[in-house]
């Protein structure tokens, strides 16, 4: 049978093939339509996070105290020392209950832990007065105060991811508190100076920054307003973008190459409900963070003073755990580790585990390699 021969005969089947493709073409378009206008547009309505119920037992200006409710088991919770989720600044506290099937809440309510968290609220410029020892020496004791007469225990165990970590470490250490019975220290800045190349960046700011101080009057703290280190939160949100310039592309080519997959879009859009929306800095935190923990690497030395007090980490006793992501660029597993060697405890663990900055909370293997250790270590010290 001659080459021509078969063409001719195939022409039908290929034609059926193109108009099979041509009107799946048609219907795709619809549905991608659809999507598309309901991303865009519909985001928050179509995303799964931030489903597990909660009460507001405590409110303070912008702050409030949450406590999570287990749908599935309303007996009392197995563990008695409840689990204090103590978030860092800039980030909404969807990230705590992302997806139903990957919510780091609902997991730790089905381990039996009775679950609170600190919602530090929406700041805006009238915030900007707020500083690290704000955090610290005000909101924190408040906070904790009410989670222990809402509870009715007084031990207590922190969970402190980034600068929540930092948070719950110098609050731990400034008050002595002897009824903070664990730890758990999520990928936060010990040693910045020790963060892979941001780190280098920040170590190399230190000399001339004492030089400034050596011999000019110029102190950032007194001579700059706190308004000018405000951050809004699409500047946090682009800079977190920009750590990953490529990862970000591929996710929004694979989005588009995906418009027409209803469930790939409701993902998507939970995923972005967290870090599409991060929140501001209040200018006096900012101006901390780049002073006290990128500059002079304050927490490194494991003594942060707030005014006439100081924080000694050494004072530091109770259970503690660490761990750092194995692919984490913006605080690297090597800049966590340091803690180790700068509080008291005698119970004290460093663990490597997979997951970048975020992954390590809310990744999708979180469930099976985070967030089993953490529950594991923890459940053996809350009774």
């Amino acid at each position: 049978m001659s080459l021509l021969l078969k063409v001719r005969q195939n022409v039908p089947q290929l034609q059926s093939i193109k108009k099979s493709l041509q009107t799946r073409a048609g219907q795709k378009i619809p549905h991608m339509l659809i999507n598309a206008s309901d991303l865009f547009f519909r985001g928050p309505q179509i995303a799964l996070s931030g489903k597990t119920p909660f009460d507001v037992i405590h409110k303070h200006e912008i702050i409030t105290l949450r406590h999570y409710k287990n749908e599935t088991d309303t007996s009392t919770p197995k563990h008695r020392v409840p689990l204090v989720i103590v978030p860092p600044l800039a980030v909404n506290m969807l990230i705590y209950d992302l997806f139903p099937t990957r919510s780091f809440v609902r997991f730790f309510l089905a381990q039996g832990f009775d679950v609170y968290l600190i919602d530090w609220g929406v700041p805006t410029r009238h915030q900007a007065k707020y500083n690290f020892g704000t955090y610290i020496k005000v909101f924190m004791p408040e906070m904790l105060k009410q989670v222990r007469l809402h509870s009715g225990q007084q031990q207590l165990s922190l969970h402190g991811w980034s600068l929540g970590g930092a948070l719950s470490l110098c609050y731990t250490a400034l008050f002595k508190d002897k009824d903070i019975k664990n730890l758990i220290i999520l990928a936060s800045p010990i040693d910045t100076h020790k963060a892979g190349y941001m780190g280098k960046l920040y170590g190399s700011l230190t000399k001339p920054a004492e030089w400034v101080r050596k011999h000019t009057p110029f102190r950032i703290r007194h001579h700059v307003p706190s308004e000018a280190f405000h951050i809004h939160g699409w500047q946090n949100t682009l800079g977190f973008k920009l750590t990953d310039p490529i990862g970000n592309l591929k996710t929004y080519w694979e989005l588009f190459k995906n418009l027409d997959n209803r469930e790939f879009i409701v993902d998507h859009a939970t995923s972005s409900s967290f870090i599409d929306n991060m929140l501001a800095y209040p200018g006096g935190v900012m101006r901390d963070i780049i002073l006290r923990f990128w500059i002079d690497n304050e927490l490194s030395k494991g003594v942060v003073k707030f005014g006439e007090l100081t924080a000694y980490l050494k004072d530091i006793k109770c259970s503690v755990l660490a761990v750092g992501g194995n692919t984490d660029i913006i605080v690297t597993a090597d800049a966590v580790k340091p803690l180790m060697d700068l509080i008291g405890s005698e119970d004290k663990t460093f663990k490597v585990v997979p997951g970048g900055h975020m992954g390590v909370v809310s990744g999708s293997q979180a469930p099976t390699t985070v967030w089993p250790e953490v529950s594991t270590w923890l459940a053996t010290r809350s009774e």
